[in-house]
């Protein structure tokens, strides 16, 4: 089999008869062929999160039958260097917080000045995990490769193959799905350090303010198919929040009122 750099070298030589073959052969490769991965993932990003310090009103929902179960709130700030922090808002879990920096993950009770290490992982309503509400990107967290097209509920998909490239992610590997033309996220499969296939989201886009967004994500559980457990943003805005928050040691003794 001829290498391409051979092949394009053969086509090339001086005359130029062969350049319109040579440029009908450089066409025939897939246009997805050259993208980056790296410039994929960004664009993808840029649907789930608009600015690079934001602020966002979550809600979780876990449905048991199609019939809702339970539902908890969430105020979320998100900062450049992967800070992200968690103030729950619902009755049951008022002063709560999960604080995301880089690779580490704590958990903040009210009746208590020690923050507890906990991983991204750790459940917070049904099959959403601490890191599935604090981090909306992939592009910090991610590489891999193009490994083909598929299509989704009728839609024609690049199938990128993703391995983390860091510790502290919420999943190992990830096989994204987004659509060809747009680059907007469509389906995962999310995978786990066992390499078992734990939960596939969906994601719904909808234009806001002239611009097309994700705001919900559907999580399917491969355990028990009765249960799905949807986090929608209800709003997603640029909001800086101050670096003081994004310690342990001095959130402990914040509550936040008011944020």
């Amino acid at each position: 089999m001829f290498k391409i750099a051979t092949i394009i070298r053969h086509l090339s030589r001086p005359g130029g008869r062969c350049y319109g073959l040579l440029l009908a052969f450089l066409m025939s490769f897939p246009a997805h062929a050259a993208d980056d991965v790296a410039a994929l993932l960004k664009k993808a990003d840029a649907y789930r999160l608009p600015a690079q310090a934001v602020r966002v009103e979550t809600v979780v929902e876990l449905y048991r039958n199609d019939t809702l179960d339970k539902e908890r709130r969430y105020t979320v700030y998100i900062k450049p260097g992967r800070r992200s922090l968690v103030l729950m808002k619902s009755p049951a879990e008022i002063g709560q917080k999960v604080l995301m920096l880089a690779d580490q993950f704590w958990l903040l009770m009210p009746d208590t000045q020690r923050p507890l290490r906990i991983t991204a992982s750790q459940k917070l309503l049904g099959e959403a995990a601490a890191g599935d509400v604090a981090t909306m990107t992939w592009s910090e967290d991610y590489d891999g490769k193009v490994s083909g097209e598929s299509e989704i509920d009728g839609e024609a998909c690049l199938h990128l193959d993703l391995a983390a490239v860091r510790p502290g992610v919420t999943y190992t590997r990830v096989e994204l799905y987004l659509d060809k033309r747009s680059k907007r996220p469509v389906k995962a499969d999310l995978y786990v350090s066992s390499g078992k296939r734990a939960k596939e989201a969906r994601y719904e886009t909808r234009t806001v303010d002239g611009q097309p967004r994700v705001m919900a994500m559907t999580l399917h559980d491969d355990i028990q198919p009765n249960r799905r457990t949807v986090v929608r943003y209800l709003n997603i805005q640029a909001k800086e929040a101050p670096d003081e928050f994004f310690n342990p040691a001095a959130l402990v003794r914040n509550s936040l009122a008011g944020w």
